[in-house]
């Protein structure tokens, strides 16, 4: 039988700590630590973090600079390459590359509706989630850095929120950088959540405007979508309630490389014809639960708002208040009138708390998240200003996620930043531009460029 603690937990005896295997031109070791939950309180409760080590297989003996990964968000795992695709294989040119697990997702003491409750009710389970922002992610980091290069300084790749946690990082434990590298993740240093989304719809209302204008069929379609949902409040197989609000939530994926096309394909097969007239097709239904369900990434939707708490603001469903303020992204009104039906991009709203089953027993949980006060500062201006570690960042043109003028601000703001501002590569650029992004910012690290 597997004694399912020994193999999760370190502070078993025998405990399964590191494991290493290859895949093609690669060695990988899984690698665990335990942590603090709170790092002000070392001697209380524990959390595991789980990392996985990747290097060449022809470097595999080599004595190597580490590069750390921080992957979006929040609350999603690293990336599970196989092989060395996309921004990896030029990262292990030159580095041993550790991909972590943030707190609470994937491997590392996963925070989801199955494992919550464990914690007790939804009180104990805000103040648990509380924990799970960018500053215990780096300290984190930092308490692992001296199992993995013996104390050694390392790169920092963050991508999205990564990117924010990176600097954050800057702001907290720059000793622990060699340096630091952000694709699509410079943040806002003092804007409030509602300061963030007030900037966004625009930005989103221009993405769906773009989209239409490369298909403009889809208007139409969008409207039919839209007004079926309406009449039928359709349940997916996943059982998520699709609502007019959460059909719209789709054009999240237009901040991404192929996100245009991929909508486009979505919407041209969403209806077919049954005894009972027309209905949404299994194959839409399927592919639409898949972008909308939160059942892989919960974390994400209970801590994403909260990403921008600082001065003890609640952040009070600020992406659903400033909604409010941009009634063109209503869909009665538009299907009332003629005009094309407005998608909505990267945001979280109460109301996907009661249309996704994966997030339905946390909805008190995110209400008092969304209340809380005693978000405390992320970043440090002042430091920041005296930065040393060398710092490059890509700025994607009119991006999707991050806003543009925000990110460009924090650049100025950051002593020593050197910005690629381009508008060849949506939010994904690090995958989608794969080692010709990742060469280009790390030249920039070294004034090479």
């Amino acid at each position: 039988m597997l004694n399912w603690d020994a193999v999760r937990n370190p502070s078993v005896p025998g405990a399964l700590l590191s494991l290493t295997y290859r895949q093609p031109g690669v060695v990988l070791t899984d690698r665990r630590f335990t942590v603090p939950l709170d790092h002000d309180d070392p001697a209380g409760e524990s959390i595991e973090l789980y990392a996985r080590e990747v290097v060449a297989s022809d470097k595999a003996g080599q004595d190597l600079p580490w590069l750390v990964y921080l992957q979006g968000g929040p609350g999603f795992g690293a990336n599970r390459f196989v092989g060395k695709p996309a921004w990896l294989g030029r990262a292990l040119k030159e580095y041993r590359v550790l991909l972590l697990d943030q707190r609470g997702t994937g491997h590392s003491t996963p925070a989801n509706r199955q494992t919550l409750p464990l914690r007790g009710g939804p009180a104990e389970q805000a103040d648990y989630l509380a924990r799970f922002r960018a500053d215990s992610i780096v300290r984190d980091c930092e308490a692992v850095r001296p199992a993995v290069t013996g104390g050694t300084p390392w790169t920092v790749l963050g991508q999205s929120f990564g990117g924010f946690c990176t600097v954050t990082y800057l702001s907290t434990a720059p000793e622990g950088l060699r340096a630091a590298v952000v694709t699509g993740g410079l943040p806002s240093l003092d804007a409030h959540a509602d300061d963030v989304y007030r900037a966004a719809y625009p930005r989103i209302e221009r993405k769906v405007t773009a989209h239409y204008e490369r298909y403009p069929q889809d208007v139409d379609r969008a409207r039919q979508i839209a007004e079926y949902v309406l009449q039928h409040e359709p349940v997916l197989p996943n059982g998520y309630r699709l609502t007019a609000e959460a059909f719209q939530s789709l054009g999240r994926v237009l901040g991404g490389s192929e996100g245009s096309h991929r909508l486009h394909f979505l919407l041209e097969h969403a209806f077919v014809r049954t005894p009972q007239g027309p209905a949404l097709s299994d194959a839409f239904q399927e592919e639409a639960q898949a972008l909308l369900s939160y059942a892989s990434h919960p974390l994400y939707a209970l801590v994403h708002e909260a990403i921008y708490g600082q001065d003890r603001r609640p952040t009070a469903w600020s992406a659903e208040r400033v909604r409010a303020e941009f009634p063109r992204f209503d869909a009665a009104k538009t299907l009332a009138g003629d005009g094309p039906l407005l998608f909505t991009g990267e945001s979280v709203h109460p109301w996907m708390f009661d249309c996704d089953p994966a997030l339905r027993p946390l909805r008190e949980t995110a209400e008092l998240l969304a209340a809380r006060t005693d978000w405390t500062p992320l970043y440090d201006p002042a430091r920041l200003a005296a930065n040393e570690v060398p710092v490059a960042a890509a700025v994607y043109h009119d991006d999707m996620y991050v806003d543009t003028s925000h990110a460009l601000q924090t650049a100025r703001a950051v002593r020593g930043v050197r910005t690629w501002v381009t508008d060849e590569f949506e939010h994904d650029g690090v995958r989608a531009g794969g080692p010709r992004v990742l060469d280009r910012l790390l030249a920039l690290t070294r004034d090479e460029a």
